[in-house]
C-alpha cells in the first residue's frame, strides 16, 4: 500500500509540474504571438507583453483556491491565462472583438473575468491597490477563507496608492498578499535611479506591521509556488497582511512603442540565461519526470491552442455601434 501511495503521489506530481510548464510555456506562445498581431495591426492602442516573468503568474497563482481575488496591472495577459481565463476571449478582447471578454471594450490592460475571481488588469498606475483592498475586506466581511492578492510593479511603489493601502490592509488585518514584480524598471527608468534604501523593498513592509515578508527568485517557479504558500497560509491563518518581492525581468521593452535605448542589451542576454521556459523543463529533463517527447507534445498542443485563439478572434465581429451605450452605470 504504501508503494503504492508513493507512486501515487509521484504521478500528481509529475502532473503538477508539467502543468506548471505547460501554463508558463502558454503564456509565453501567447505574448509572441501578440507581439506578432500587434506589428500586423489586429491589436492596437499599448500592449505590454509579459515575456521573462511567466514563472511568477503561474507559480503564485497556482496556489489560489477558486474564491480567491487577483488584481494586477496593465502587464496582466500573463496572469489572466495563469488564473484559467479563456485563451480565445482573451485574444478577441485584444483585438476589439465582441467575442472578447468585456465585449472588446477594454482590451490588453482591461481583462477581467469575475468568474474567475479575476478582477481586472488595470491602465492607472496603482490605481489596482484601493480596488484590492476593498475585495480583500469584503472577505473579511463575509467571514470567508478568501484571499485577495495583488500584482504591482517596481515603479508603482512610488504612488501614495502604494503606501496607503499597505498601511490601511495591516491596520484592518486584511487577508491581502502583495505581490511585487521587480522587473527593475519602471518604464524606461531603472530602480536605483529613482529609489532611494537599496535594491530590496520586501523590507520595508515592516514599516507597516507587515512581518510576514520575502523575496524570492521569480525565475523559478518552484521558488514562487512555495514562497506563496507560505505567505497564503499565514493569511489564512487570520496573521493579515503578507508581501512577497520576486526579482525577475522583462525581456521586452515596457511596451511595444518602446525601443529600450535606456538599458544594454547585455543585461538582458544576462537575464535569458535564467529564462525559466529553458531552464525548467531542463531541470524536469534532468529528473526524469518528464520527456523530449512529451516536452514537444505540450509545445504542439499549445502552439494549436494560441492559433486556434487567434482564428476565434479574427473570427469575431468589432462592436456594433449600439455598443456604445450599453453596460454604461448613469
Amino acid at each position: 500500500m504504501a508503494s503504492s501511495e508513493t507512486e501515487s503521489e509521484g504521478e500528481a506530481r509529475k502532473q503538477e509540474l508539467t502543468d506548471l510548464y505547460r501554463q508558463m510555456y502558454l503564456i509565453r506562445q501567447f505574448e509572441e504571438v501578440c507581439g506578432e498581431m500587434y506589428t500586423r495591426g489586429q491589436i492596437r492602442g499599448f500592449l505590454h507583453l509579459y515575456i521573462g516573468e511567466e514563472a511568477i503568474a503561474v507559480g503564485a497563482i497556482s496556489q489560489l483556491r477558486p474564491g480567491d481575488y487577483i488584481v494586477t496591472h496593465y502587464r496582466d495577459h500573463g496572469h489572466a491565462l495563469a488564473r484559467g481565463v479563456d485563451p480565445n476571449k482573451t485574444m478577441a478582447e485584444l483585438f476589439g472583438r465582441i467575442g472578447g471578454l468585456s465585449k472588446g471594450k477594454g482590451g490588453s490592460m482591461h481583462l477581467f473575468d469575475a468568474e474567475k475571481g479575476f478582477i481586472g488588469g488595470h491602465a492607472i498606475v496603482g490605481g489596482q491597490f484601493p480596488l484590492a483592498a476593498g475585495l480583500a475586506l469584503s472577505h473579511q466581511y463575509r467571514k470567508t477563507d478568501g484571499v485577495c492578492i495583488v500584482f504591482f510593479g517596481d515603479g508603482s511603489t512610488n504612488q501614495g496608492t502604494y503606501h496607503e493601502v499597505m498601511n490601511l490592509a495591516s491596520v484592518w488585518n486584511l487577508p491581502m498578499l502583495f505581490f511585487l514584480e521587480n522587473n527593475l524598471y519602471g518604464m524606461g527608468s531603472r530602480f536605483d535611479r529613482v529609489r532611494a534604501g537599496g535594491e530590496d523593498f520586501y523590507p520595508g513592509a515592516a514599516t507597516y506591521g507587515i512581518e510576514q515578508a520575502a523575496v524570492v527568485d521569480g525565475m523559478d517557479v518552484i521558488a514562487v509556488q512555495e514562497a506563496t504558500t507560505v505567505a497564503l497560509e499565514s493569511i489564512r491563518a487570520g496573521n493579515g497582511p503578507a508581501f512577497i518581492e520576486a526579482k525577475t525581468f522583462r525581456f521586452q521593452g515596457h511596451s511595444m512603442a518602446d525601443p529600450v535605448k535606456y538599458r544594454d542589451n547585455s543585461e538582458t542576454i544576462a537575464w535569458e540565461e535564467r529564462d525559466p521556459i529553458t531552464t525548467f523543463p531542463q531541470q524536469l529533463l534532468e529528473q526524469d519526470l518528464i520527456s523530449e517527447a512529451e516536452l514537444d507534445e505540450i509545445k504542439s498542443s499549445v502552439d494549436a491552442q494560441v492559433a486556434e485563439a487567434v482564428k476565434f478572434a479574427e473570427g469575431s465581429l468589432f462592436p456594433p455601434e449600439e455598443e456604445l451605450f450599453t453596460d454604461i452605470y448613469a
